[in-house]
């Protein structure tokens, strides 16, 4: 039987490395190796991925967040060259529009093999972050930004996008609407649970029984902390009594440390650990605008926690406002106070928000999302069938 050959470029493929990159390992992890044969392209990871063929290019940090690297095709051009004229692939699976995914549409464009990507990064959003004391180069970078996504993903077969409101803004962009497919992303319920609370890991983190308030992320700027700080200090002026959990790690964390000092800071955490300070947790609060889809949200969910997010981004897709949480004016710091307070203090919403959080994670499955992945595959290569030696 002959395999349908993929050939899958990402700047970055460690396992937990982020949102984008524990999506990314879905798929990998249930590679049906009967159907597919898989060759990895990518800057920074490890040495083997999945038992498949697998080729590193060199990287430089990137000086905006030393914890992110691009990778650099030019360096390994011939070589790279090499590795994908052996490998012969019927498919390329682009995940970001970098240099190296650049190369990939070159590479695909020239011998009209099809492209899927994922649209992980809202990069647009990042913009007002990153050049907030240059406010007047933020048009013309959002324009240049605009236009070469615009450039690159009408040059993919597919493109999956993660929410309605993330298909619109790259509809506005010049996107082609028809290249683009809903695809959300899944939830590994037996993981994020209500089950996995214990009082007594809080109560070792907080010396005391008040209620926690969690906010959950990659500690930097395009995460809106400026407004998260805001929250805090409203909330520390106020009357409650409740503790602020923070878990993450980035380049803001000294930051958030300096500007939350009664915050419990935990760093990076497994998967196994965020799940127990999910479930042990009173209500989930996040800030960021930035997300393109924002699985933290959902975790949180999962885990039974009520969740106060800002009414922007993919994230805000979760929220029906009042149904199953609530939606907040992004940057107004006094709305989310109101919110938190209104949670807290009414335990029939509380419960409510639960229950319908319950319900609405249970409809994300990673195994019919990766059965779309690898049937779309498999129709854009034409390859539906597997053919005969």
């Amino acid at each position: 039987m002959k395999k349908i050959k993929v050939a899958f470029f990402a700047e970055i493929l460690f396992k937990d490395f982020d949102g984008a990159s524990r999506t990314m390992f879905q798929l990998i992890e249930r590679i049906d190796r009967k159907r597919f044969r898989f060759l990895f392209i990518y800057g920074a990871g490890p040495d083997e991925i999945a038992d498949a063929e697998c080729f590193k290019v060199p990287t430089i940090h990137l000086p905006i967040n030393t914890n992110y690297t691009m990778a650099l095709p030019s360096l390994a051009k011939k070589e790279l060259k090499k590795k994908l004229k052996d490998f012969g692939p019927d498919l390329i699976h682009i995940a970001t529009p970098s240099l190296l995914g650049a190369y990939a549409i070159k590479y695909a464009n020239k011998r009209e093999i099809p492209v899927i990507s994922i649209y992980h990064t809202h990069f647009i959003s990042y913009i007002d972050y990153y050049f907030k004391y240059a406010p007047f180069l933020v048009g013309k970078v959002k324009q240049a930004i605009a236009g070469s996504q615009k450039a690159f993903y009408n040059n993919c077969q597919q493109i999956y996008v993660p929410a309605e409101s993330i298909r619109e803004q790259l509809e506005g962009i010049g996107v082609e609407r028809e290249r683009m497919k809903i695809w959300k992303r899944g939830i590994d319920t037996t993981l994020f649970s209500p089950e996995k609370a214990d009082a007594n890991l809080l109560y070792k983190l907080t010396g005391n029984r008040y209620p926690s308030i969690i906010f959950a992320s990659r500690l930097v700027w395009e995460k809106n902390l400026e407004t998260l700080f805001r929250i805090y200090d409203k909330v520390e002026a106020s009357d409650l009594k409740v503790n602020f959990i923070i878990a993450g790690d980035g380049i803001a964390l000294k930051a958030c440390k300096t500007k939350m000092k009664n915050a419990v800071f935990t760093g990076m955490v497994d998967h196994e650990t965020l799940a127990i300070l999910y479930a042990s947790s009173n209500l989930f609060l996040f800030t960021s605008v930035s997300e393109t889809y924002g699985n933290v949200v959902l975790e949180a969910m999962s885990s039974g926690l009520p969740c106060i997010i800002a009414d922007g981004g993919g994230s805000a897709d979760f929220i029906s406002q009042g149904i199953n949480g609530f939606k907040c004016q992004p940057f107004d710091e006094t709305d989310y106070l109101t919110r938190i307070m209104e949670v807290l203090n009414n335990e029939e919403l509380r419960t409510q928000f639960i229950d319908k959080g319950l319900e609405f994670s249970r409809e994300m499955s990673w195994e019919q999302l990766a059965t779309t992945y690898f049937d779309d595959v498999a129709r854009l290569s034409g390859k539906i069938l597997s053919e005969p030696v």
